[in-house]
């Protein structure tokens, strides 16, 4: 599954998309705080006007009326919420959707990531826990840097009888001892008994320390200034949670500040800073640009783009009303807010994209600085927050240092020729290529997940530290069965086949599984494995406690995420990139599988084994551009066409509840419906909706949920878990997910959870189901894309329906509508480091 969140408002996208002719927000015309800080709740659309042409590729249909409506909406919404701008929506295609998860499909905030969200909870959330365990690594990093660039003391790298002539001779020196004392032969030292060595604890889950959230006085304050502004009350434990406890006294200093809220867009904060500041308040305000300045970096990096062409965010800026953009821009700089990068052109092996209704072919226009002072070079000038360009320099760090490190010696150079002679077809190639290298890129779609399968098993028979780490719990699980051996031997052919039962050997101090059935044993998630929930744990130094790391849907590690894992495996470690490239990209900023692929690194091994019938074929087709027609003698593909989002919501809940069960024998509980976006009358809300009144109908007593409930919940941005509910209590709503017991606190259930029959496919990446059933309303065109069609139609295991109302439009998608570009600087970073391979 893929773990997005959705954002709170459409502007996700937008807001670094458009082109200067759009129509940005002009000084005058903004609403006050009440009526922009409603919009920033996630589901009050009324308070924020209707949406207006909002696209994203994983966008839903906006509102079309109830189910029976006939006339399909204007435009697609990525998060059904907040108010849209109409110049935006050609450039807001697809980024829009770089997240997604049971808030919504966008690139923000959580859907209801309002005012009090979060901010008021009595302990740290489960999302804080997880930010707090990733800074700590993150310091440990830098700590680990910093001793290796320091300057290293005299002797103090020597060891042995090395150091025992160097203290001697200090000593003699020093006038500490006589020289004739100091070079006698020792007394020998007694033999000492060799222990037993001490297995090491699997490390436990980090637990929330200290109290969560601002003291009730600061949020107090805050909430007096808020009123006074005419902002909603609401807001203020977010806002006092984000500022400290100095809040109040920062809001009145600079009301811009309000803008750094999850969900505040620059015009609510703009009306809330003239109920404060009255007549000083001006849009030229110095402290308005960079607040405006680094909402934008902020949205670009939701959005997908870890930086900012310097000519693209003042043309933005310039939307947003604010009269000198590069002023604004230099002063953000100068406050630290921001990093300014100069990238060499010919480093990165692309040209820039002209900005947004600028002139081809002029510096000003592409971005450039026409060349670098004294040797000609033509740069490109990007900006960008200092927490994403540190992660992408880390990111670039340690995979030159595993690319650049031989790996570390585990078994003869006959034995690997051994286990890649015993591999069938390009496992063999990929296993011969992981032998001598430190970082090897793998692709390849459903079927060729037997390859690092193989991979894993041929490790493990040479005594080696192998783990394999998956996006979610479904790929976890569904890679894991597939790993399984049958009766010793090797890996099953078949992704749907169960997991062996043998028993675990392994012991539970969190030592690498060993014995039959360890490879199916020795598969986390990404994210257990970072905070060390799952996996070997880690070693003195901080590292992971292994040696080769097979991190598979590869296209779903942003740059955080990466430069974690790079930063975190040891000297000498392998680490194998695998996934699809034709699938969604990442929730978060960078494009690491895609620009890792560009760069030629390291090796790449493309696997050869092709997804098998009728949807293997539909599937690959579309990776290609190409919308054919296939054969389906057993109803592998079916078509259903609709007139409308009502007939749409009908037909599918038909085909759950009724159709696929009855021909196939697929129930309910194993089909999934994928639909572009949340909002719209064919939206997932719509759709969960309908889906719960058939399969599970019950008041909703907590939140709208009902025991046996269908759920997606996001314990964290970037993550979400499918499971159902089980109970509610004082203590929360009650959720089984993935086998594990969860417990959601009140007040966080309507940020954090949502009904999950239906998904967006940004949620669905990385589960496959035995059915799927893909709605496509008429109203959600303009959301359609070839990797959202790819990754929609490739969920399916056995069945695939397409319930379809969108006409020609599928098709030109497929053919005309690529990937969105990104803005990252992985490629310019690596380039100087490693030499490009052949």
């Amino acid at each position: 599954m893929s773990t997005e969140p959705e954002s709170a408002s459409e502007d996700t996208a937008e807001a670094v998309d458009a082109g200067p002719g759009a129509q940005g927000a002009t000084p005058g015309a903004e609403p006050d705080a009440a009526e922009g800080a409603a919009a920033a709740d996630g589901r009050a659309e009324a308070a924020a006007g209707p949406p207006e042409g909002e696209g994203a590729d994983d966008a839903g249909p906006a509102a079309a009326g109830d189910g029976g409506s006939s006339a399909p909406a204007t435009g697609t919404d990525a998060s059904d919420e907040g108010s849209g701008d109409p110049a935006r929506a050609a450039e807001a295609g697809t980024t829009a959707s770089a997240a997604d998860g049971p808030g919504g499909e966008g690139t923000g905030e959580p859907d209801g990531a309002d005012a009090g969200g979060a901010g008021g909870a009595d302990r740290l959330s489960e999302a804080e826990a997880e930010l707090a365990a990733q800074r700590l690594e993150r310091e440990r990093i830098e700590r680990r840097k910093a001793e290796r660039q320091g300057t290293i003391a005299a002797g103090g790298k020597l060891s042995g009888t090395a150091a025992d002539l160097l203290a001697a001779v200090r000593a003699v020196e020093s006038g500490e001892k006589p020289t004739a004392t100091v070079f006698e032969d020792p007394a020998p030292a007694p033999r000492r008994t060799a222990q037993e060595p001490v297995r090491r604890p699997r490390p436990a889950p980090a637990e929330p320390a200290g109290p969560a959230g601002p003291a009730p006085e600061a949020v107090e304050a805050v909430r007096r200034v808020l009123t006074e502004g005419g902002a909603p009350e609401a807001l203020a434990p977010q806002t006092a949670a984000l500022l400290g406890e100095a809040a109040e006294e920062a809001l009145r200093a600079d009301p811009w500040q309000l803008l750094r809220v999850g969900g505040v867009r620059p015009e609510q904060a703009d009306g809330f800073a003239r109920a404060l500041l009255g007549a000083e308040c001006r849009p030229d305000d110095e402290r308005r640009g960079r607040a405006v300045t680094v909402w934008l970096l902020e949205q670009a990096a939701l959005a997908g783009h870890t930086a900012l062409e310097l000519p693209r965010l003042t043309a933005t800026l310039a939307q947003r009303g604010v009269p000198d953009p590069d002023a604004a821009v230099q002063s953000t700089l100068a406050e630290g807010e921001a990093l300014a990068f100069q990238d060499a052109l010919e480093q990165t092996g692309t040209h820039p994209q002209p900005a947004p209704g600028g002139t081809e072919g002029t510096d000003e226009a592409d971005g450039t600085d026409g060349a670098d002072e004294g040797e000609g070079h033509p740069v490109r000038v990007l900006i960008g927050l200092e927490r994403y360009a540190l992660a992408e320099e880390s990111l670039a760090d340690g995979l030159a240092r595993l690319v650049n490190s031989p790996p570390k010696q585990d078994g003869s150079a006959a034995d690997w020729e051994r286990a890649a002679a015993g591999a069938p077809g390009s496992a063999a190639e990929l296993i011969r290529a992981v032998a001598d290298h430190g970082l090897v890129l793998h692709t390849g779609g459903e079927a060729s997940l037997t390859e690092p399968a193989a991979l894993l098993h041929a490790a493990h028979a040479l005594g080696l530290r192998a783990w394999a780490a998956a996006h979610g719990p479904l790929g976890r699980d569904r890679f894991a069965a597939l790993a399984a051996p049958r009766a010793g031997g090797p890996p099953s052919q078949d992704p749907t086949a169960p997991a062996s039962t043998a028993p675990d050997p392994a012991a539970s101090d969190g030592s690498v599984p060993a014995g039959p059935g360890a490879a199916e044993r020795a598969v986390v998630t990404v994210s257990g494995l970072l905070t060390g929930a799952e996996g070997p744990g880690r070693d003195a130094d901080g590292a992971l406690d292994l040696d080769l790391l097979v991190v598979l849907d590869a296209p779903q590690l942003d740059v955080e995420a990466g430069a974690l894992l790079a930063e975190s495996l040891p000297d000498g470690a392998r680490l194998v990139l695998s996934g699809d490239p034709g699938v969604l990209w990442s929730a978060g900023p960078g494009r690491v599988f895609a620009d890792l692929l560009a760069a030629r690194i390291c090796p790449r091994v493309a696997s050869r084994r092709p997804d098998p019938g009728p949807l293997g074929e539909l599937v690959s087709g579309i990776g290609i551009g190409e919308l054919g027609q296939v054969e389906s003698p057993g109803k592998e593909v079916v078509i259903v066409p609709v007139r409308d989002a009502g007939e749409a919501v009908h037909r599918t809940v038909q085909l759950v509840a009724d159709s696929v069960p009855r021909a196939l024998g697929v129930p309910a509980e194993e089909t999934q419906v994928i639909t572009p976006g949340h909002g719209g009358a064919a939206g997932t809300r719509a759709l969960n909706a309908a889906l719960k009144q058939r399969l599970n109908p019950g008041p909703g007593r907590f939140g709208g949920f009902d025991p046996g409930d269908r759920v997606a919940y996001s314990p964290a941005p970037g993550r979400v878990l499918p499971g159902r509910v089980v109970r509610a209590d004082a203590d929360g709503l009650h959720l089984t997910c993935a086998d594990e017991a969860v417990v959601v606190p009140r007040e966080r259930v309507e940020q954090s959870v949502r009904h999950g029959w239906a998904l967006t496919a940004h949620q669905a990446v990385g589960g496959r189901w035995p059915a799927v059933v893909v709605v496509l309303p008429g109203d959600a065109a303009q959301a359609l894309s070839r990797p959202w069609v790819y990754t929609a139609f490739g969920r399916a295991a056995r069945h695939l329906s397409v319930v379809h109302g969108v006409e020609q439009a599928l098709p030109r998608a497929v053919a005309e509508v690529p990937a969105k570009p990104r803005t990252t600087r992985l490629p310019v970073l690596l380039a100087p480091q490693v030499p490009v391979t052949d």
